[in-house]
């Protein structure tokens, strides 16, 4: 199927747009394992991986929001292939080419892109500004990026504009994602209302999810990231009663692990 998303499980996806194949957010821990979140905290895995590194297709690039246990596990790091690239935060990135030797690790500032060639197509990959946390957690915690892919065709004409939040709170500053980027087709939201101890909440909840997609406005939402990990607080019909409420249900696409979906694209005149 092309320009389609398989959801294989919490934040990682295989992302099919023209001849590109993409992993998002790599994390293959099984049942039971425990992710790393830095700083001495863990969080358990509750679901299984629907694949396992080996059964993935050659990849063009993998995108990776930051580098937390969840989105890039010890799995990824021994059994992914190292020539592959991986397009990131500067803070992942260095990391990355240096003691995991994925040396072509492509590090992005905020609104920084990097571009991808293919037969006759090309994807722009833009770093969208996120944010882990508020407060003094913001230095506890690694940066985190949101990603615009589009895909644009042999005439320059972008074909899909797909928006993956990454592990961001709402905060005021995604307004400029809107503001620069207007017209977007497909937004993928991390969700789950992470919450470490102490009640600090660190990811989308429901209320926050719906909220961004009321703000971005996309064709099609795709909630990804809402219950594989012990500290998700926020399961999925938190999410399906805010955009009920909301008038938005008709945008959204559930997606079970293993399946895939087709992504909506520009409307053509």
């Amino acid at each position: 199927m092309a320009d389609s998303l398989t959801f294989i499980g919490n934040a990682t996806t295989l992302l099919r747009l023209g001849p590109f194949t993409l992993l998002t957010d790599p994390n293959f821990l099984h049942r039971g394992q425990r992710a790393y979140l830095g700083k001495g905290l863990t969080s358990k895995r509750l679901t299984e991986p629907a694949m396992t590194p080996e059964e993935l297709p050659p990849l063009d690039a993998i995108v990776l929001s930051h580098l937390h246990g969840d989105h890039w596990d010890r799995v990824a790091q021994r059994r992914l292939p190292h020539t592959t690239p991986v397009v990131t935060t500067e803070h992942a990135a260095r990391r990355l080419r240096g003691r995991a030797g994925f040396r072509n690790a492509v590090g992005l500032d905020t609104w920084q892109s990097r571009e991808l060639t293919k037969d006759d197509s090309r994807l722009r990959i833009t770093s969208m500004p996120g944010r882990h946390a508020l407060g003094f957690l913001q230095r506890l915690l690694p940066p985190v990026m949101g990603s615009l892919l589009e895909l644009t065709n042999e005439s320059g004409e972008v074909t899909l504009r797909l928006y993956i939040t990454g592990d961001t709170l709402y905060h005021e500053n995604l307004r400029e994602v809107v503001r620069r980027h207007p017209d977007v087709h497909t937004c993928v939201l991390h969700l789950g209302g992470t919450t470490l101890p102490g009640g600090f909440v660190v990811t989308m909840d429901g209320r926050q999810g719906a909220q961004l997609l009321e703000l971005v406005g996309p064709r099609q939402a795709v909630p990804v990231h809402y219950d594989d990990y012990e500290a998700f607080k926020s399961p999925l019909e938190d999410f399906r009663t805010e955009v009920g409420a909301r008038g938005l249900g008709h945008l959204v696409s559930y997606v079970e692990r293993g399946a895939t979906i087709p992504l909506a694209h520009a409307v053509r005149e």
